[in-house]
C-alpha cells in the first residue's frame, strides 16, 4: 500500500509483538497447543529424522524518524521566516545518519523530503514495517517557551502548553486503530489491554533516556518530561515519543535550530537516547519490531 511519504524504502513488514500475541491467542482459540507450530505435520514412518533448525540471525531493530509537517503544512513559522518542516527534516536526516553509522538498527523516515504526510498515514508506516520505536520530531511555537521537551501518550494533558500543542498538531488528522485478531470480544480486550500497557512503559523509558541525554548538550524547558494526546503517538504497539527540539517563536531557539551545527548537536543526543533504550535487556518483542 503506497503512503506518499516521499521516498522511504519500501520493506517486507518484519514480525511485532502485536504479531507474536496475536499468533498466540489464535492458536489458543483454535485449541492448538502453544509450543507446536500450527502447520507441523507428522514425521512419515521410515522417514529420516529432521536435521537441526538453522537459526537466522534476528534483524536489527527497526526505528522511524517522523519529521513533523511538509509541504503544504509549514507547521510553525518563526520570527525570522524559519519553517518548522525544513528544520525539523534536517535535524532528522542527521539523527539518522548518526543512526545507521552506529549500526545498531535500521532506520526509515515517514518523509525525506518535503512533501505533506497525513497523522494517520505516518503511524501506519511505521507499524505496516514493524517498528520498534518512532520519533517524531517538532519545533512547535507557544508564549514565552524555549528549549527542548519531550511527550508521550496521555489522554489528559500534564498541563495546559501540552494541551495546546497536541491540539494543533492533531487539527488535520486522527490516527488509526488496533487491528486484533478475529478471537473473542474480551479476548481482544485483554491483548489490547496488555499490548497499550506494555507500549506506554517503553514510550515513558525512551523519554526519560532521551530528556538525560539532552541534558547535558542543549538548554530544556522546564518538567521536561511532559504528556498530551498527540495523534502521532497513539500506535498502540510501538513506544513513541514527540520531540520539540526548540520552540521557533523563541528567537534564540529559531537562532540555533538555523545553525547545522546546533541541530548536530540535538540529533546526537537524540540518537544516544534510541542506542541507549536498544540496548537496554529485558526488552524483549519491543527491540527486535
Amino acid at each position: 500500500m503506497g503512503l506518499g511519504l516521499g521516498g522511504p524504502e519500501r520493506m517486507e513488514p518484519l514480525p511485532t509483538r502485536r504479531g507474536v500475541i496475536a499468533s498466540t491467542l489464535a492458536a489458543t482459540a483454535s485449541g492448538l497447543a502453544l509450543g507446536a507450530p500450527a502447520d507441523a505435520a507428522p514425521r512419515r514412518e521410515g522417514a529420516p529424522p529432521a536435521g537441526p533448525a538453522v537459526r537466522r540471525a534476528a534483524p536489527r531493530p527497526l526505528v522511524v524518524l517522523d519529521p513533523g509537517h511538509g509541504g503544504k503544512d509549514p507547521g510553525t513559522i518563526g520570527a525570522a521566516g524559519t519553517y518548522e518542516k525544513r528544520v525539523v527534516l534536517a535535524a532528522a536526516q542527521e539523527m539518522r545518519r548518526r543512526l545507521e553509522a552506529g549500526g545498531r538498527c535500521r532506520v526509515l523516515m515517514t518523509r525525506t523530503r518535503d512533501v505533506f504526510v497525513p497523522l494517520a498515514s505516518r503511524v501506519e508506516f511505521a507499524r505496516r514495517n514493524g517498528a520498534a520505536l518512532f520519533v517524531s520530531v517538532h519545533a512547535d511555537s507557544a508564549p514565552g517557551a524555549r528549549g527542548a521537551s519531550v511527550y508521550t501518550l496521555s489522554e489528559t494533558a500534564s498541563d495546559a502548553l501540552s494541551a495546546g500543542l497536541a491540539r494543533r498538531e492533531n487539527a488535520a488528522d486522527a490516527a488509526g486503530g488496533l487491528n486484533l485478531p478475529t478471537v473473542p470480544a474480551e479476548v481482544q480486550r485483554i491483548l489490547m489491554s496488555l499490548v497499550r500497557q506494555e507500549t506506554r512503559q517503553g514510550s515513558v523509558r525512551l523519554a526519560a533516556m532521551t530528556v538525560g541525554a539532552l541534558r547535558p548538550r542543549v538548554a530544556l524547558l522546564p518538567n521536561t518530561h511532559r504528556q498530551a494526546a498527540f495523534a502521532v503517538l497513539k500506535a498502540p504497539d510501538i513506544p513513541s515519543v514527540l520531540v520539540e527540539i526548540g520552540f521557533l517563536s523563541s528567537r534564540l531557539d529559531e537562532a540555533q535550530l538555523n545553525r547545522s551545527a546546533h541541530r548536530a548537536v540535538v540529533a546526537g543526543a537524540l540518537a544516544s537516547a534510541v542506542e541507549s533504550y536498544l540496548e537496554r535487556p529485558g526488552l524483549g518483542m519491543a527491540a527486535t519490531g
